[in-house]
């Protein structure tokens, strides 16, 4: 049998969506300003495959059973064998009987769960807007152009929205749209372009506000729902139904400019579905949909999600600041690997190459080069991208617990989070 190619995925795209598409040449054109991603500076090593991008969500299920068991009584009767005397009959004793209740087999599912898609989006779709992006000519006479659409999703009874960075750039009027027609008129309460995430406001009564989950109890295989208005159509959003098919992604744009710990799904996500929500099977938030990936093919079926824990911890910032700072230690890191005893490498740790000085957060918590961080706060780290990811859940100015490695022995620091440079963007 002759070998078949395989499509190479040609990058990953925003799937904001252009009133007016641009050209094939210029696929990349939603992408707003180049941004360094980077939380810590690591060290050169292999990069993630350059012709990868990507955006999504995902869906799936898993049953697990149960076996019972029935339990059996026995009863029985005595008599005196020593009795000679004109004999009298003795009647038996009654039988004892004990009832037992079977309990019959019954399927339990302990490793995941089913979804229904109605009621998810029963329960869901009245927290999910569309997001019509407008530019007002530098003239000031002229009518808003329009410059876009995406999905958001409303977070707060007091109309916060979520949605994509890249959704609302290069636009300064926003309309909201929801699922049964009403229409309203958006503020930007702030965005952030690090991690692609902003937030508008609307005056509104009666909002239902989407419940938030957690990805801390999600397994890959369980099954997610993407809801979002891909295409910007009439008639409100769309839902689409998969499975979480991986966890922090590395996601690199075409502009080089990238994201961490995405959650990658096979629910399908199209241009327009930016700012969407990615649910699990109760209908809860657990990422916002943000990007797709795509070969010479065409959409290959895989999206990209912001997790929930980070959508949370920066909106309210955003929400309460009306900007975003974000959390620095000041070394240059790298994964470390240990050799198992049957000959497999392992990842066992984030190792720190360099510090950039006494003052920086890492050097006033006394944490040298050398030292192998295996515990941040209350996660266990195995790799460098898993220090970059804890390290953003927190604010500058949080004092954390870092467990270290250093000559064998394991240390505690207090590590009281320093501030990214401008210059380093976001």
């Amino acid at each position: 049998m002759e070998p078949t190619e395989t499509p190479e995925l040609d990058g990953i795209e925003r799937t904001g969506l252009d009133l007016e598409p641009p050209p094939i040449s210029d696929q990349w054109s939603v992408r707003p300003a180049p941004v360094s991603e980077r939380i810590v500076d690591p060290p050169q090593g292999r990069g993630p495959n350059p012709a990868l991008f990507f955006l999504g969500v995902l869906v799936a299920g898993i049953l697990g059973a149960v076996l019972t068991v029935a339990i059996l009584a026995t009863t029985g009767t005595f008599d005196d064998p020593t009795a000679t005397a004109t004999p009298t009959t003795t009647p038996p004793a009654a039988p004892i009987v004990q009832t037992i209740e079977v309990v019959p087999p019954q399927i339990i599912n302990n490793l995941g769960a089913a979804v229904n898609p109605t009621a998810v989006a029963a329960k869901a779709l009245d927290s999910i807007v569309t997001v019509i992006v407008s530019d007002t000519p530098a003239d000031g006479e002229s009518p808003p152009v329009g410059v876009g659409s995406g999905s958001g999703v409303v977070i707060s009874a007091d109309g916060f929205i979520v949605t994509n960075h890249h959704v609302i750039d290069g636009g300064d009027t926003f309309e909201i749209i929801f699922e049964d027609g009403r229409v309203y008129q958006a503020t930007l309460v702030g965005s952030d372009e690090l991690t692609d995430l902003a937030v508008l406001q609307i005056e509104a009564s009666g909002l239902i506000p989407v419940e938030f989950g957690a990805t801390d109890s999600l397994r890959i295989g369980d099954p997610a729902v993407a809801i979002g208005n891909p295409l910007g159509q009439e008639g409100g959003s769309s839902v689409t139904v998969g499975i979480i098919s991986a966890f922090d992604r590395r996601v690199e744009f075409a502009d080089d400019t990238f994201l961490h710990g995405m959650i990658q799904t096979d629910a399908a996500i199209n241009s327009g579905s930016s700012g969407g929500a990615l649910l699990d099977a109760e209908g809860k938030l657990i990422g916002i949909t943000s990007a797709i990936g795509v070969s010479q093919a065409g959409p290959e079926g895989i999206g990209y999600a912001i997790p929930i824990e980070l959508v949370d911890r920066i909106t309210a910032e955003i929400i309460e600041t009306g900007d975003v700072v974000h959390p620095f230690l000041g070394v240059s890191i790298a994964t470390y690997s240990e050799l198992s005893e049957d000959g497999a490498i392992a990842p066992a740790g984030a190792l720190i190459d360099s510090i950039e000085g006494p003052d920086s957060a890492a050097g006033l918590a006394g944490l040298e080069p050398d030292d192998v961080i295996t515990r941040i706060g209350g996660k266990e780290i195995t790799s460098q991208t898993d220090l970059i990811l804890a390290v953003r859940l927190y604010r500058v100015g949080d004092e954390v617990e870092f467990i270290a490695i250093r000559d064998g022995e394991t240390m505690s620091f207090a590590v009281v989070m320093g501030q990214r440079p401008a210059k380093l963007g976001g």
